[in-house]
């Protein structure tokens, strides 16, 4: 199934986002989560891209499992970050080989000088290159990132925008947001991009938090902000597990419920390959829908 496809159906996706474990134990719990997360109808799920090159392979491996075993449609991510083009092209064959129809155009974050095993003459240099390449030789349903907050590296907004517009013009048919904690970032990105001409899905990207120094690294990382008052709620419990995680659905929940209410169309989760959180976010939406 082609998720653009899905976008057209006119009720919202959900979708949940984890990356390749470090361990057979690992990926062994990550099936005992898709499992999990089966009872919940999810519409796909996508497999992040690791920029450890040793563990590239498990993308492709994790996201053919989850088709064949758990029956969930799955996208791969796929970076160009020291990689070099025969190398993206070989992991396009063998993804379509699978049968994998959907994939994410990254450009993903550059390793320093020292550790890339690549000479970045050989890359694609930005998402957009690589959503035109994969267009060009291949029948996959492409994604791409967009950044409610600007990305980080964007001079400003209106630069940002147009990165984002040559996405869509080379080949993206969905877009999927980085994580954010204020909806008027994301409904303001919506209404800039319909301004010049971007006419696909542009999904909100939510992540419940569970640990205060994990979303604040996170959020550093992705230029994305935390109100004030939620940090300091956040801060005053970040001893207590239970409690922070309770307030990160409770957050999560609320800011799903006003994007629904607004007809978004669909939530795509950030997961840290943690379910229970994103379950009980889920579960409270599904519950919602029927009252």
């Amino acid at each position: 199934m082609r998720i653009a496809e899905l976008y057209k159906r006119g009720e919202p996706v959900f979708s949940f986002e984890f990356f390749p474990p470090k361990t057979e134990a690992g990926v062994r719990d990550l099936f005992s989560t898709l499992d999990e997360l089966r009872r919940l109808e999810p519409d796909f799920v996508s497999v992040t891209y690791p920029l450890d090159r040793s563990r590239r392979h498990l993308t492709l491996e994790i996201v053919s499992r989850i088709r064949s075993e758990i029956g969930i449609e799955a996208m791969a991510h796929l970076t160009c970050v020291d990689a070099s083009r025969e190398e993206i092209r070989e992991v396009l064959e063998r993804l379509e080989a699978e049968g994998i129809e959907n994939v994410l155009a990254l450009r993903g974050d550059p390793p320093s000088e020292e550790e890339a095993v690549i000479r970045r003459e050989k890359w694609f240099p930005h998402a957009s290159d690589l959503a035109r390449y994969v267009r060009k030789h291949f029948s996959f349903c492409i994604g791409g990132a967009a950044h409610p907050e600007k990305h980080p590296e964007a001079p400003d907004f209106e630069t940002d925008l147009e990165n984002l517009r040559r996405k869509v013009q080379v080949g993206c048919e969905f877009l999927i947001t980085q994580l954010f904690f204020t909806n008027d970032d994301y409904f303001k990105l919506v209404d800039r991009a319909r301004e010049i001409g971007i006419d696909v899905p542009i999904v909100p990207g939510i992540m419940p938090i569970t640990s205060v120094p994990g979303i604040k690294r996170m959020a550093q990382i992705n230029g994305s902000s935390l109100p004030a008052d939620f940090l300091a709620e956040l801060e005053r419990i970040q001893d207590d597990a239970r409690a922070v995680e309770a307030l990160g659905v409770a957050y999560a929940r609320t800011q799903c419920q006003e994007l629904l209410e607004k007809e978004v169309p669909g939530i795509h989760f950030y997961t840290l390959n943690r379910s229970p959180a994103t379950r009980k976010v889920l579960s409270y939406l599904r519950a919602d829908s029927r009252t």
